[in-house]
């Protein structure tokens, strides 16, 4: 995460403290079989939303997305699900955000009987909970809401009038949801319990790859001499002092390293990168791409190292010299060792499998419990 709150410690194991309820605790979802679920989202084009539609939709759920567009990649993507576009918003820009979510209010209203037929509300960020719980108003619903967040901006863990009023916001909105969805326990524990003081149910989906039906593994050649490791960065181009410190270790490192790059620019200049590519030959950058269909294969073409779970290396201050000293003296054996140790672990730390089906089972199978409202 680039700019969020940190939520390292991921060794804790979550205690859902309320299951998730329906007003007057009773039960009208019994399985997921056409189940039709809303699921509210800033971006219908981003690899995270594309992947947890699917999820339902595998699932059993019937998915109807009332989404924004954000114009960074997949501009051209169109949906093979039902969609309500709801305009086009951006990241940051709170101002313009909030004028996004007015003029999505017609597509609401248009679409109310779409809605009012929701058994689950689903939506993702704080701008989506807005609307969401607008739309269940809207369709007279009394469906229950699930209230996904997948990072923690970093304007709500600031102090001043904005900050507070945006957490006040939150806080209010978070009375009338079911299940609270976290891909960091840390989150739980830093943010919603000491500073929202959120004490309902909640559930642990860390952000993990979907299965593959290939279900192959990348092989690093071995063998036929040295080769350059390769590291990738791909999704969001973002932080213009990550983009620097690459730069020099590919000046440092030379024909050692490759770095390659795949995604969109946002938060650094498209032209200073270009800078970056000419003086760079082993700065390498393939553009946008689809993650549903390119993600796998650009992972294949990496050397990663993962730090979490004790499985990796991590890197101490100053990072420079940390990584420098790190790929002049890294060799095959070394690979080899930690590779063999993640080939090692249960594919379920990284690939979505049980945790999926059990948000879901708890989507469709609420229990008599607490009134959300």
């Amino acid at each position: 995460m680039h700019g969020s709150m940190e939520a390292r410690d991921a060794t804790d194991i979550p205690v859902v403290t309320n299951d998730m309820t329906r007003d007057g605790g009773v039960v009208l979802v019994h399985d997921a079989q056409n189940a039709a679920l809303a699921f509210f989202c800033p971006d219908v084009t981003d690899a995270s939303t594309l992947k947890r539609v699917q999820q339902f939709m595998d699932f059993g759920y019937s998915v109807t997305v009332f989404g924004f567009r954000r114009e960074r990649y997949n501009t051209d993507y169109q949906p093979p699900w039902p969609n309500v576009p709801l305009g086009f918003t951006t990241d940051a820009r709170y101002w313009h955000r909030l004028s996004a979510l007015l003029h999505a209010i017609p597509a609401l209203f248009a679409n109310r009987a779409t809605l009012a037929r929701a058994s689950i509300f689903y939506a993702r960020n704080i701008d989506q909970l807005l609307l969401a719980l607008l739309g269940r108003l809207i369709a007279f619903s009394r469906a229950p809401i699930a209230y996904e967040v997948l990072d923690i901006p970093p304007i709500l863990m600031r102090r001043g009038f904005v900050p507070t009023f945006l957490r006040a916001i939150e806080r209010l909105c978070l009375r009338r949801v079911s299940l609270l969805v976290l891909s960091s326990p840390g989150f739980h524990r830093n943010y919603f319990s000491a500073v929202q003081k959120y004490a309902g149910a909640w559930f642990l989906l860390e952000n993990k790859l979907y299965p593959s039906p290939s279900g192959a593994a990348a092989v690093r050649p071995s063998g036929i001499g040295r080769r350059p490791w390769v590291v990738g960065y791909f999704g969001l181009i973002r932080g213009e002092a990550t983009v620097d410190l690459i730069a020099r270790l590919a000046h440092r490192l030379q024909d050692r390293v490759i770095f390659k790059f795949g995604g969109v620019f946002t938060t650094v200049e498209q032209a200073k990168f270009e800078t970056v590519l000419r003086r760079c030959p082993n700065v390498v950058y393939s553009g946008p791409y689809l993650p549903q269909q390119d993600l796998e294969r650009l992972y294949r073409g990496v050397d990663y190292v993962i730090e979490k779970h004790r499985i990796g290396w991590t890197f101490d201050a100053p990072l420079e010299e940390s990584l420098a000293r790190f790929f002049e003296r890294l060799t095959e054996k070394d690979y080899e060792l930690i590779r063999a140790r993640l080939a090692a672990v249960p594919s379920s730390m990284f690939v979505a499998g049980e945790d999926v089906t059990q948000l879901c089972e708890k989507l469709a199978r609420p229990r008599p419990g607490l009134q959300p409202d």
